[in-house]
């Protein structure tokens, strides 16, 4: 008797435990239908709350959206420093701007060294004194006046064979022609600047002798010829000395060179 009320007892036990249990056709095993709350999964990976088979349906939304909400450190991702690139075109130049106020004065420099020493001031001298001491007739034609003393004759711009003044420094000179004249003869002399006449000295006939002079000042240039020319008249020309005395002189001198200015 004890032995058929067990068996009894467990086939009630049984009947009442059916409803909650399951039976898994793959496996020979029965698991409680409380444990069978598998986890719905979507297609990104992402779970839902755990539902019991036997509990109501809830009305899910069809087309689910999800934001994503990245959680990345970006100092992590930050790569080497590259090289210097090349240096671009300059640009163009801005306007100019204000004239800014002037500034304060600044300290003292320290003194230079000494230069090196400039070229003397060039001084240009041009002079000649020159006499005769033979006397002059004139003939049918003209004739330059030669002399024969030399008193002064400076770098030898005074020709004494041609009786010409030659100049080599161009500028403003003074001449000065003395001369005795003859006796009954008529004195006609001519200061000539190459062959143009650039004065005159000329005396009468007369009873007796005397001194005649002439000065004059020429702006020469370079290659100019000054000398002095008896002339040629209808008279006789003449001019006086002799051997132991000059009485005929023609001197000249520079007074400024063209290149002083």
């Amino acid at each position: 008797m004890p032995l058929t009320c067990l068996v009894l007892l467990v086939v009630v036990f049984a009947k009442c435990t059916e409803p909650y249990i399951t039976q898994n056709p793959d496996v020979d095993t029965y698991e409680p239908r409380d444990y069978q709350r598998a986890t719905e999964y979507y297609r990104d990976g992402s779970g839902t709350e755990c539902k019991r088979c036997c509990d109501p349906a809830e009305d899910l939304p069809q087309n689910p959206q999800y934001k994503v909400v990245p959680q990345i450190n970006i100092t992590i991702l930050k790569g080497e420093k590259g090289d210097t690139g090349l240096r671009g075109p300059y640009g163009k130049s801005g306007r100019t701007g204000q004239t800014g106020p002037r500034g304060s004065i600044g300290t003292k420099g320290t003194k230079g060294s000494i230069g090196s020493s400039g070229e003397p001031c060039k001084s240009y001298y041009a002079a000649f004194s020159v006499g005769r001491k033979k006397a002059l007739h004139s003939s049918e034609y003209y004739q330059t006046l030669i002399f024969d003393t030399e008193f002064v004759n400076l770098y030898g711009h005074f020709n004494m064979f041609t009786g010409k003044f030659f100049c080599y420094v161009p500028g403003i000179y003074f001449f000065s022609l003395n001369a005795h004249t003859w006796n009954q003869k008529e004195t006609y002399l001519h200061v000539m600047k190459n062959e143009q006449e650039m004065a005159i000295l000329y005396a009468q006939p007369s009873d007796r002798s005397i001194m005649q002079s002439q000065s004059l000042m020429l702006e020469l240039e370079r290659d100019d010829q000054v000398w002095v020319r008896l002339f040629k008249g209808e008279r006789e020309n003449a001019v006086f000395s002799d051997d132991f005395d000059t009485y005929m002189t023609f001197n000249g001198h520079l007074i400024k060179a063209k290149s002083e200015g």
